[in-house]
């Protein structure tokens, strides 16, 4: 029995550190909560006597001690200020903790199959698999969130090319072109940012461009949120030569847009639905709270929210528009996606008529839809009959019958007919908050 103490007392040690972890807070506390339940075992075994002296029982609890003295190493290093800045960049540690959490696991099925024994409610479920991923997932969504309010955003500057990393570095490859500019993927700071290479910028000037980026990225700063697309910055090479060179320096979201992850075979379930549709609002909500200084984005559709790792969806496309406009000359893009089916019906009957709060929500509830359906709004419809069933027979296209009822009711309501019908932002996002936690339950 001698060999049991030691490991109450690794046990202890991980309690008192992961009350001083800097960094990935909610895995970490995760962690302890399962080394908790696993301590439970290890207590009522010890009047055991008998079965914890089997050769079985003993490589198990040895294995065990091996186990929790990495997630004491695991937790001791998140502990430390002089590991702060490393462990908050984005994959950062991602492998240690899928590791411990897989050995705890382990540990946990082995014991309960040497031992022999029914254990309570509470630690079965600890270690239910399917709970496990959904808690796992959603502390690593938390701690990323964090992770990225780590930088400040006053620090939204001008960049040098020296800061930058390009992947792959040689030779520089983009991962997608348009008419304008190239993206490549990169690392600013330890974080995955794209880079984005202005083409074809014309007679501008640095310090024309400068001063209209200091202004915006001014206003930009009032926009600060997890489901608003981080800017880092801009820069500038070359920029004292007639060919100088800009680049754009945002957040990097690894799935891409939400319309291509709508319609990729990847699998969506309603809670993960509803949570993409709270973080639509969460961006909208954003924009549309201060009242003197509200803003719109003016041309919201599900092309212009991206996805990151963790399926957390962010508003994009509105960043530096001024700044973009004077890099890009005038191109026709033969191939722009058609926006007319986000549009009000009241734009779509006046365009002159001014774009609001309310106009924005009905484009916010036709990429509800897309995300409740997968499917592109009026798919297959020309402008006519288009607006022949948005304006004159106040349409709505349907959604799946195993929608939430809850859910229904609001995406219906943003896409009423009439503007004084359709929630605030504020009110949308309430409403989607309480559906989310009555799917979680």
């Amino acid at each position: 029995m001698d060999f049991i103490e030691p490991i109450l007392s690794v046990v202890k040690c991980i309690y008192d550190l992961v009350e001083e972890v800097k960094a990935n807070k909610k895995r970490s506390q995760r962690i302890c909560d399962r080394v908790k339940a696993l301590e439970k075992i290890i207590r009522s075994i010890q009047t055991e006597k008998k079965v914890v002296e089997t050769e079985n029982v003993k490589s198990i609890i040895k294995d065990l001690s091996i186990t929790l003295d990495s997630t004491r190493n695991l937790l001791a290093k998140h502990a430390s200020s002089n590991w702060m800045k490393r462990a908050i960049k984005k994959g950062y540690y991602e492998e240690e903790f899928n590791h411990v959490n897989e050995r705890l696991n382990d540990a946990f099925q082995a014991l309960t199959l040497a031992l022999n024994v029914q254990h309570d409610a509470a630690v079965c479920e600890v270690f239910d698999i399917v709970v496990q991923k959904k808690q796992d997932e959603e502390d690593r969504r938390k701690d990323e969130e964090v992770k990225m309010q780590k930088m400040p955003y006053e620090e939204i500057r001008k960049i040098k090319l020296s800061e930058l990393k390009f992947i792959p570095d040689f030779p520089k490859k983009p991962f997608m072109m348009t008419e304008s500019a190239e993206n490549y993927k990169g690392e600013f700071q330890g974080f995955p940012v794209v880079i984005k290479k202005y083409l074809n910028t014309g007679p501008v000037s640095s310090s024309e461009v400068e001063t209209i980026f200091k202004k915006e990225t001014d206003t930009m700063n009032r926009f600060q949120s997890p489901n608003i697309l981080r800017l880092f910055g801009i820069c500038i090479n070359n920029e004292n030569s007639p060919q100088a060179e800009f680049l754009v320096v945002m957040e990097y979201c690894e799935k891409g847009s939400l319309r291509e992850v709508l319609g990729s075979d990847c699998q969506l379930s309603w809670t993960r639905k509803a949570h993409m549709c709270l973080d639509v609002a969460q961006g909208i909500y954003r924009l549309h709270q201060a009242e003197q200084n509200f803003k719109v984005h003016g041309s919201i559709s599900s092309s212009k929210f991206l996805v990151d790792e963790a399926y957390r969806v962010k508003l994009g496309g509105f960043e530096l528009s001024k700044t973009e406009t004077s890099l890009q000359k005038s191109v026709i893009k033969s191939t722009q996606e058609s926006t007319l089916c986000y549009a009000a019906p009241e734009m779509l009957d006046n365009l002159n008529n001014k774009f609001t709060k309310e106009c924005e929500i009905y484009s916010v509830g036709i990429v509800l839809w897309e995300i409740a359906t997968r499917k592109k709004p009026f798919d297959g419809l020309d402008n006519k009959t288009f607006y022949k069933k948005v304006c004159m027979e106040k349409y709505q296209e349907p959604l799946p019958p195993d929608c939430p009822e809850n859910l229904q009711q609001i995406i219906n309501a943003c896409r009423a007919y009439s503007s004084f019908d359709r929630p605030s932002a504020g009110v949308l996002m309430d409403k989607l908050r309480l559906v989310v936690a009555q799917l979680e339950q």
